[in-house]
């Protein structure tokens, strides 16, 4: 089902998302040299746009990648991936756990293919 499913968060907001955690954390919060721009640009150009669920967890498996924080990267992406999963309806309560649970474990490249599978049937089941 296309969806602007990350329209909600600006740049400003995937920042102060990620300043949050390493407050919690106790780390430093800020920016890499390397890739904070590209992740940016990325981001900018497509998280306003409509896609699949599976495009945006896409692309915030690829920020979560290009690391554009010093700290905290997939756990600031994850985190987006599951409020923007928030909204989905058609589920009961243990596929949404599931749907959410698995969109993070992808976003931070630690899905199983188990996981991988399940996300696919979970797919199925919100598209129709």
């Amino acid at each position: 089902m296309p969806k602007a499913w990350l329209a909600n968060h600006s740049w400003e907001a995937v920042t102060a998302i990620n300043e949050q955690l390493c407050a919690g954390g106790s780390a430093f919060h800020g920016p890499t040299s390397d890739g904070h721009q590209d992740a940016r640009t990325l981001w900018e150009a497509n998280h306003q746009r409509e896609m699949s669920l599976k495009e945006a967890v896409e692309l915030c498996r690829r920020c979560h990648r290009i690391a554009p924080f010093c700290f905290f990267n997939g756990n600031t992406f994850a985190a987006i991936i599951k409020m923007a999963t928030q909204t989905i309806q058609g589920l009961d309560t243990r596929d949404t756990y599931s749907l959410r649970s698995i969109c993070s474990h992808l976003v931070a490249g630690t899905a199983t293919p188990e996981e991988e599978k399940q996300f696919q049937l979970l797919l199925g089941k919100i598209d129709a």
